[in-house]
């Protein structure tokens, strides 16, 4: 028997469980005690986190009955937060030579790409110093600007996730689970692990649609990069948890064939790609901004943009904050809000400096650097920064309480909070705030609803 299939056989069994107590209390509404135990989910070891106490379950599922993840592209915290008040930022470091560097601004449409590989984050890293951002080089379209890695984005340009952010809840300690680019990081934002890839792969798509003669990289139990499988994995997913529970999910990304062919995370799931799941795998990204406005958005969305749209240095764009406001203005004035969380949150560092050293794990495959989430939600708690260790694998923890499913059961989702802190569930919904007119919302949200296909953009995470 599969995982997966182990995984519905668990969920049949407790909701059988869960009758049963229903029959022995003789009542309709199981307690939240009930339900927590008709439904075990292994408490993670924090290491440092945050309480990780389990939420009242039914009363958060009669709360936030829908989850909407928005992924974008490399950027650190103290890259697209600087100086942001009361989060942990800095704005200077110290380089390989031991010379304070003060940041400096850079737009996000330079184009510039900092190394951000598995190798690039161990030296930047250097030990837990964090003193080698300077020695990472470059992924793509190098520049000789010396400390080019110590930079900013000037806060004009994010002024859309400031506002957001200001105005919901924001994490300043949020750690990507994998120290690695593009590829495995998503795997852990829908899976918490990548089989233990730790570099992207060497054909494109990145997934079972790869070339046949497409390898991986990935790291053996000392921490060193060997040569891995093809890109095609049979690993559960949080959309078998979903399957499980019964729970519909979509993820919405760019055409296979062209950009989506980089971040398409579930193209290297095989029993999703070649299963009928991939019916929820929806083309292009902006689909989303129309099953808002229809009446038809699934309980889970994960959402993946196009190049320009993505914060990613090398694409040369600043199209990003737009593109994240549509769908977060689309949910805001839309029946869906009062009972949905929105998460925004980017992919891994980009090579970009942060002064935060990352706890090391034993299995070698993370915490790499911070980056950025926010949650934006009627239930957030109105401009707070939290200061709890969060990660990647914490947005799986958080679907998986909220819709009361098992667990995946890998070490970065076991260790994860499910960020609870930054919920008030008692508090009376607030309504979404926008620096947009309506006018201006209506106008965006049309544009990326019309905004056609991107050719796919050669660069390689």
């Amino acid at each position: 028997m599969t995982k997966v299939q182990k995984l519905r056989v668990f969920h049949v069994l407790t909701m059988l469980l869960a009758l049963l107590v229903v029959a022995v209390a003789g009542t309709a509404k199981l307690s939240a005690s009930a339900m927590a135990a008709s439904h075990p989910v292994t408490r993670a070891n924090t290491h440092g986190a945050g309480p990780n106490t389990l939420w009242p379950l039914p009363r958060l599922s009669s709360k936030i009955q829908y989850v909407v993840v928005i992924i974008q592209e490399n950027r650190s915290f103290d890259n697209m937060f600087n100086g942001f008040p009361g989060a942990n930022t800095q704005n200077y470091g110290y380089d390989s030579q031991g010379n304070l560097v003060q940041l400096q601004p850079v737009p996000q449409e330079d184009g510039h790409d900092p190394a951000h590989t598995h190798i690039a984050f161990e030296t930047a890293y250097d030990g837990g110093r964090n003193d080698a951002f300077d020695l990472e080089g470059f992924d793509s379209n190098p520049t000789s600007t010396p400390d080019y890695q110590y930079a900013y984005v000037p806060s004009n340009e994010t002024a859309d996730y400031w506002t957001y952010a200001g105005n919901n809840a924001l994490a300043d300690n949020f750690f990507v689970s994998n120290s690695g680019p593009s590829y495995p990081t998503h795997q852990y934002f829908i899976a918490g692990q990548s089989d233990r890839v730790a570099e992207v792969p060497n054909g494109f798509p990145w997934g079972c649609d790869s070339p046949p003669s497409t390898t991986t990289t990935v790291l053996n139990h000392r921490g060193q990069e060997v040569t891995g499988p093809f890109p095609c994995f049979d690993y559960a997913t949080v959309g078998d948890l979903l399957d499980a529970g019964g729970i519909s999910w979509a993820y919405y990304t760019p055409p296979l064939n062209g950009e989506g062919g980089l971040w398409n995370a579930y193209d290297s799931i095989n029993h999703i790609r070649y299963g009928a799941d991939w019916a929820n795998i929806i083309t292009p990204e902006t689909t989303i901004l129309g099953d808002v406005q229809n009446g038809t958005l699934r309980q889970v969305s994960y959402v993946v943009p196009s190049c320009g749209n993505s914060d990613h240095a090398i694409c040369g764009g600043n199209g990003g904050p737009a593109w994240v406001s549509s769908i977060v203005d689309a949910v805001g004035n839309s029946p869906y809000w009062n009972s949905t969380a929105v998460f925004v949150v980017w992919d891994e560092w980009g090579g970009w400096f942060d002064h935060v050293a990352p706890q090391q794990f034993g299995d070698k495959m993370g915490l790499n650097f911070r980056s950025p989430l926010i949650a934006i939600s009627p239930y957030s708690k109105i401009g707070y920064v939290s200061h709890v260790r969060h990660e990647s694998t914490s947005i799986i923890k958080f679907i998986e309480h909220t819709f009361h499913l098992g667990s995946l059961g890998t070490n970065a989702e076991r260790r994860a909070d499910d960020l609870h802190d930054m919920f008030n569930l008692h508090q009376h919904p607030h309504g979404l705030a926008s620096r947009r007119s309506r006018a201006a919302q209506r106008l965006n949200i049309q544009h990326f609803i019309h905004q056609r296909p991107a050719p796919r953009v050669l660069h390689n995470d």
